[in-house]
């Protein structure tokens, strides 16, 4: 008699985020300070409690955060800069992240 052992338990998906507004021309918030560190290779976001590391293209789309471009002004500046297409959807999710977090207003 052979027995067996009940299947593996399938790891359920993470919940999809909330969706939010992203102002119609997104800026970093007031405590947030976007600059470049030498020391660390690369941009960090500077906050009263810490610092974090960013990767180069979410610095490059917080770079633009100035309050001056919209949202799809930023996709377009980026997808010429670095001649891609179909970028939109990443940058629209790291904006909806920044507002999650506190980063963009």
């Amino acid at each position: 008699m052979t027995s067996s052992s009940p299947p593996p338990a399938s790891a359920s998906p993470a919940p999809a985020p909330k969706p939010v507004d992203v102002p119609a021309h997104p800026r970093l918030s007031r405590l947030y300070r976007l600059q470049y560190e030498p020391v660390q290779k690369g941009w960090v976001l500077l906050y009263p409690e810490g610092m974090v590391k960013l990767s180069d293209s979410t610095a490059e789309i917080l770079r633009r955060c100035s309050g001056q471009l919209s949202p799809d002004a930023i996709v377009a500046e980026l997808e010429t800069l670095f001649n891609v297409q179909g970028i939109g959807p990443q940058v629209q999710d790291l904006l909806e992240e920044g507002v999650r977090r506190g980063w963009i207003v």
